[in-house]
């Protein structure tokens, strides 16, 4: 390329070997892309950048974000790492003069055609990757992908590209701006991370072009118009088009291998694709790295800080004055607050699990609400009390053996 393009992605530390296959892939294509590995988080023992594919490492803790403390304890994990995309992407455009930067979510491998990405990038603004590019034709089919377009945005935010050009910038600036204040899982009020936002993309913004090559972005959510055909030696076809890139989305919660029984077993070279991306993930540490705790995810004192804790600091401004670093538990920190006052303000009437949340923050979750259930009204007699404290202590215990 002659451009000066850019890529990045965002995690915590447990996404690295992840983070690596993809860089690695991007890398294989175009050795010239500048990789920039975005961390909400500590870098894990013994990282040596000289001896990674990333070019350069973006700590969340860099950007420019007022009162930062406040604003991650606000954020679940999977939220945060999404939250600090767009100011990213503008550190990137601003320190390092990039011209054209590509986002790819850590769970994602680059196989050809970046120089078409490119390419499309001086004749548009942003590019976009919609869930499907074609109707369903069967009841299945549009439940599981149509409906969840209509639940979690028609554009999938696992890549965009985006130029450094006035209408790029506005778009990138109108992003950021959005995630930092918006980028919650909130489904009753039409929030789900970045991604319901740039529905309204194209509705504000000239120049954006839709990819709707099946070769992009493929994923679980669209196999039932997309064939694959070839092998990993002479090269994946989609739809008789070279693979540009795969999602492997919902990898670790064992929905993408579930999705891919259900709809890719007429293309076996995508089994042969997943078990290349297992062994890839294993090669650059999965099994040491995979199950890191990030350092958002407890208070100080090693305790877990569960969603529900979140929420209430996030939707109460009395809180966030009272306890400025929430992740404190010295002198009565929030956490403590918390204990002793949660179950007058909290009444959880209904237990809602993502379905591609991870194992243990269902059981995170599960727990906040056995533990909160039991100090509710709900909870009128001594035994249930009970028996709703021992499930929630049995849960938590469990998600000390998950880490």
């Amino acid at each position: 390329m002659t451009s000066n393009v850019h890529t990045y992605t965002s995690i915590t530390a447990n996404y690295l070997p992840k983070a690596r296959v993809l860089a690695e892939s991007i890398k294989r294509v175009d050795p010239s892309v500048t990789f920039h590995l975005v961390l909400s988080d500590d870098l894990p023992s013994g990282f040596d950048l000289t001896q990674e594919p990333f070019d350069n490492v973006i700590l969340a803790d860099d950007l420019p974000i007022e009162n930062f403390r406040p604003w991650v304890f606000s954020h679940t994990v999977v939220e945060l790492c999404t939250a600090v995309k767009g100011l990213a992407l503008e550190t990137i455009f601003d320190k390092y003069g990039a011209d054209k930067v590509f986002y790819f979510d850590p769970d994602m491998a680059v196989f050809s055609r970046l120089d078409e990405l490119s390419s499309l990038l001086d004749q548009h603004s942003t590019l976009l990757t919609p869930h499907q590019t074609e109707p369903e034709s069967s009841v299945a089919a549009i439940m599981d992908n149509e409906m969840a377009s209509l639940k979690y945005g028609v554009f999938n935010l696992g890549f965009v590209g985006v130029r450094n050009s006035p209408e790029g910038r506005r778009f990138s600036r109108w992003w950021a701006d959005r995630l930092l204040q918006f980028c919650h899982d909130d489904h009753p009020r039409g929030l789900f991370t970045d991604q319901k936002w740039v529905n309204l993309a194209p509705c504000f913004f000239e120049d954006i072009k839709v990819l709707r090559s099946p070769a992009f972005n493929v994923a679980t959510w669209n196999l039932t118009n997309r064939k694959a055909t070839g092998t990993m030696a002479d090269g994946v076809l989609i739809n008789d088009e070279p693979l540009g890139f795969y999602h492997f989305s919902g990898f670790d919660s064992g929905a993408q291998e579930i999705m891919l029984n259900k709809y890719g077993e007429n293309s076996p070279a995508l089994y042969e694709l997943r078990n290349w991306y297992i062994a890839e993930c294993e090669r650059h540490g999965q099994s040491a790295l995979g199950k890191l705790p990030s350092k958002f995810a407890h208070f100080d004192d090693g305790s877990v800080i569960s969603k529900a804790h979140r929420l209430l600091y996030r939707e109460r401004l009395d809180l966030q004055k009272a306890f400025p670093d929430p992740f404190a538990t010295a002198k009565g920190g929030y956490k403590e607050w918390f204990a002793n006052n949660a179950s007058q303000t909290q009444d959880f009437r209904v237990l809602s699990v993502d379905a591609n949340a991870s194992f243990r923050d269902v059981v995170q979750d599960m727990s906040s609400f056995f533990h909160q259930t039991a100090y509710s009204g709900k909870a009128n007699s001594w035994p249930k009390r009970q028996m709703l404290r021992l499930m929630a202590g049995l849960l938590n215990f469990g998600v000390r053996l998950i880490k």
